[in-house]
């Protein structure tokens, strides 16, 4: 297996539908800070459900609909990054993020978000990156921030989420817009 290095020994790789029991202690660890804002967490309570979760991913993968990928530190899974959509044909495509409380506040999610659009945008064409978030989920509006993403309008109320609908914020980047940031 592949891992792209995202420095002070953390790596980005794939996620597969065979690491589900890593995948579900992973989430067991931090399935409360996780879940605050998306249903990630929710969607993962026992090893059938993480490999169903980790399976469903393999599948948009075959068909060019979606990606998923770890954040390991030190060897363990922390985190990851993932394309909930991807449309090679429109050019759109969103980028979304997760991570255990222990792994917070290193960067590991800014960098590994960019990897992400580095290959939609270079070695897919993709002309449109989308980041969606919870307007109270400063952490991952930081992120979209740091990525040189702007901030283009709020859905509201349009995500239910533990028995409460929430607003989703949509952040975007355009591909000649992250040229000129990566440039900086």
């Amino acid at each position: 297996m592949f891992a792209i290095s995202l420095g002070d020994g953390a790596e980005l790789g794939p996620l597969e539908p065979w690491q589900a029991g890593d995948y579900l202690a992973h989430i067991d660890r931090g399935r409360e800070f996780i879940g605050q804002y998306i249903g990630l967490a929710d969607a993962a309570e026992d090893l059938a459900e993480a490999r169903a979760f980790l399976q469903s991913y393999a599948d948009k993968q075959a068909a060019d609909s979606g990606r998923i990928f770890g954040i390991r530190l030190d060897g363990t899974l922390v985190g990851g990054v993932l394309f909930p959509h991807f449309n090679a044909a429109t050019g759109c495509c969103e980028v979304g993020c997760w991570l255990e409380p222990a792994a917070a506040g290193r960067g590991l999610v800014t960098r590994a978000a960019g990897l992400l659009i580095d290959w939609a945008v270079d070695e897919r064409g993709m002309h449109r990156v989308e980041w969606h978030v919870d307007p109270e989920n400063t952490g991952s509006i930081n992120v979209a921030k740091r990525l040189g993403m702007v901030r283009e309008g709020v859905l509201r109320q349009n995500h239910p989420h533990r028995g409460t609908r929430h607003d989703t914020e949509v952040w975007s980047v355009l591909a000649d817009e992250w040229k000129a940031h990566r440039e900086h």
